[in-house]
């Protein structure tokens, strides 16, 4: 039988790259994205159209969900949606993420900084919340798996971005705590921590620097150019095979060294 997998923020970016990469793993997956701007982002999110070409790719093996992450009902939903449109649930992959700010932080409003933590934090704790019972009754040989996008800037201070550092460093605590939260009932909770990445979000973080294009953020790493969202996609993969099965609340750095230089 399939795994079957939740991915949020799977209308473009790591999350549609994610969606991909299970499917073609021979997962069933359920994509759920917000598809609506969001007034304190300040730079457009994914369309309903995004989400129909992320599904448009795999047929039945995928189906899509319009859902906002900070819902509990919604998150409640897209787990229903999984467990009867599909008979199971095994995995859940939150990539859903904003930034929002660009200035320091006793300038950024408290709408702003909401927004951030809502959809990083709070987003994360809704699917996870909504996800952990069925995961657990699956019984300690089923392999569960949650896995959490965090970021870099989890592990460094990055300037003018003071709101989407500590959400990040947020997903990784909460991750941690997560994991020995459910280690006796076989199921792993990591974070995945990209660097520089081709997305939407980079792009806006160009701006608050007053960069042409997030092509410039590719001489931070030492590999010397910008992650591609299928990297990642790779290995949060991994992270929901079996063969990660030792690993458990870990930070997973794919960063091109970002955090070691």
């Amino acid at each position: 039988m399939s795994r079957v997998a939740i991915v949020t923020g799977a209308a473009r970016g790591i999350g549609a790259a994610t969606v991909d990469a299970l499917a073609n793993d021979n997962y069933r997956v359920v994509a759920v994205d917000r598809c609506r701007d969001i007034v304190e982002v300040p730079y457009p999110l994914a369309t309903p159209s995004d989400l129909d070409a992320v599904v448009a790719r795999h047929g039945d093996a995928v189906l899509g969900l319009v859902g906002d992450v900070r819902s509990a009902s919604d998150m409640a939903l897209a787990v229903e949606t999984a467990t009867r449109h599909f008979g199971r649930l095994d995995v859940v992959v939150a990539c859903a993420g904003v930034m929002a700010g660009g200035g320091p932080l006793w300038q950024i409003s408290d709408a702003a900084w909401d927004a951030v933590w809502s959809v990083n934090v709070l987003g994360t704790r809704r699917l996870i919340e909504a996800a952990a019972t069925t995961l657990i009754d699956n019984g300690p040989g089923a392999n569960g798996r949650i896995v959490a996008v965090a970021s870099a800037a989890g592990s460094l201070g990055l300037r003018h971005l003071a709101a989407y550092s500590a959400a990040k460093h947020a997903v990784v605590g909460m991750i941690r705590g997560v994991a020995m939260d459910l280690a006796e009932f076989g199921v792993t909770a990591n974070a995945i921590s990209p660097g520089s990445t081709r997305t939407a979000l980079l792009e806006a973080s160009a701006q608050v620097y007053g960069l042409e294009n997030g092509e410039t953020f590719a001489a931070q790493q030492p590999i010397g150019r910008l992650i591609d969202p299928v990297e990642i996609a790779a290995s949060i993969l991994w992270l929901c095979s079996s063969a990660s099965s030792a690993i458990t609340g870990a930070n997973i750095a794919v960063d091109g060294g970002m955090t070691v230089s």
